[in-house]
């Protein structure tokens, strides 16, 4: 059946991604606009960067943000390998093993040296490490050594031991774009994307060329200039980018069991997440969207490269118009749109229901009126030609697929919808991580649930 989100506005930065507004135009959105609309008359504010505080600050209940505040955390590269070293010190290393030995220069200069010389005592010349600039994006600024004497940067950089054991599919280095969803930090509520990407380096790997990005570097923005990226590369094809569907195939053809591949992926997502959620303001009117960047080594360990806090939705290749329209629509089906939303009036604002839906101590719950008390003439909509009008409301959306087992209650606390399209939650994965996740967040009780799931995974799979 056809979706209709009758009536509901968008607010892109700077035009923004063109999928969201060809997806939400789809679903009969309309796009806002200052001139025909009120400044508070949206229900979705998309932009690729941060917000500011204030706009947090100021957010009216019908209105969604695609960004949670103070994220940097995790989706800036220092910050995600400050945090991580933390967690690894406080919760231990056999859980937080999965990131890359790594050093922030110049501020860790003595720290790497002793590092760099103590491997090459012991391994010889051969250590790789890989150079990333802090904020850069879209493999701008990276470069691989094993000298010394090549590290040189003019900014702060991270230095990362390389993973120089990447399982390769014909020949080629690959890692995967894994899209999650954050829809909640208080309470922690995750989902993680079925569909993804595999993003292919367009040369042959190759340890004796350290200087070919082509051959080392996985990134399309670089990719895409290669001088092979339109012939065919053995299993890979053409191009640089399969779906997430086409690697499950792949795996299924070379008789390698998935499960525990896909929850020690899951483990990283969670892991990660619970470095920076304490510290996250509540803002139940925020959703985001991140991108996992992990890669495969040849024993089947999955490693956390980065993570994206504006993965990039340009359609470049038939890959990714396969996976980003369904996942933005899957996205706005998550948000859950309901009749309040399309409450977009003034007069909502003027007897008292602007309040606050940031608040920097934790989880709060908006107080909306019944939807009874807002059909009432007073909260009806003045347009500007003085006339009144009674403001449409949005469906509920007729395609959420909501789990029965997924919804069971916990002392009056739902589980949150198991599937929603091909979103499917990932934490709290039980009653132990949904309890200890609604108040203040128990990271001691979830660790000790992830290991233990691990754990058996581990034992079925005689790993």
């Amino acid at each position: 059946a056809e979706r209709t989100d009758s009536l509901s506005a968008l607010l892109l930065h700077d035009r923004g991604p063109e999928v969201v507004r060809e997806v939400l135009l789809e679903r009969g959105w309309e796009e806002y606009d200052e001139d025909e609309r009120e400044e508070e008359d949206w229900n979705l504010y998309w932009r690729g960067s941060a917000f500011r505080t204030s706009e947090y600050h100021n957010l009216l209940p019908w209105q969604r943000l695609n960004h949670h505040p103070k994220t940097v955390g995790i989706t800036r590269k220092d910050c995600l390998a400050r945090n991580l070293r933390r967690m690894k010190a406080t919760s231990g290393s056999s859980l937080y093993d999965f990131s890359p030995t790594a050093f922030i220069l110049p501020n860790d200069y003595t720290r790497f040296l002793a590092e760099h010389n103590k491997l090459r005592l012991v391994r010889g010349p051969s250590t790789c490490w890989i150079c990333k600039p802090v904020d850069l994006s879209r493999g701008r600024g990276i470069f691989i050594f094993e000298d010394i004497k090549d590290l040189v940067y003019d900014c702060s950089v991270i230095v990362q031991r390389y993973i120089s054991n990447p399982l390769l599919i014909s020949g080629y280095k690959f890692d995967l774009r894994i899209y999650v969803c954050v829809k909640s930090f208080h309470p922690l509520t995750v989902y993680i994307h079925q569909e993804g990407l595999v993003r292919f380096a367009t040369e042959k790997y190759n340890l004796s060329s350290l200087h070919n990005l082509y051959a080392h570097l996985t990134n399309t923005s670089i990719n895409k200039f290669g001088p092979f990226y339109k012939t065919e590369k053995g299993r890979v094809g053409q191009g640089c980018k399969w779906t997430m569907s086409k690697f499950r195939h792949f795996l299924y053809s070379q008789d390698i069991s998935e499960l525990l591949l896909w929850q020690r992926i899951n483990n990283i997502v969670t892991l990660t997440l619970l470095s920076i959620a304490p510290s996250v303001p509540s803002c139940p009117n925020c959703v985001e969207l991140f991108g996992f960047d992990i890669l495969i080594d040849v024993k089947f360990k999955p490693w956390l490269l980065e993570v994206n806090c504006s993965p990039a939705l340009t359609l470049d290749c038939q890959a990714d118009i396969a996976v980003k329209k369904g996942l933005i629509s899957d996205l706005i089906d998550l948000m859950n749109y309901t009749a309040v939303d399309g409450l977009r009036d003034r007069a909502y604002q003027k007897h008292r229901y602007k309040q606050p839906c940031f608040n920097t101590n934790h989880a709060s719950h908006i107080s909306i009126p019944p939807l009874s008390q807002l059909k009432n003439p007073k909260f009806q909509r003045k347009r500007r030609d003085g006339k009144t009008q009674q403001t449409p409301t949005l469906p509920l959306l007729r395609s959420l697929r909501i789990s029965v087992e997924g919804t069971a209650a916990l002392n009056g606390q739902c589980m949150p919808p198991l599937r929603v399209g091909d979103f499917i939650r990932t934490f709290p994965f039980n009653e132990a991580t949904l309890k200890a996740s609604q108040h203040k967040l128990d990271v001691t009780i979830i660790l000790q649930q992830l290991h233990m799931l691990t754990g058996q995974l581990h034992s079925l799979y005689h790993v």
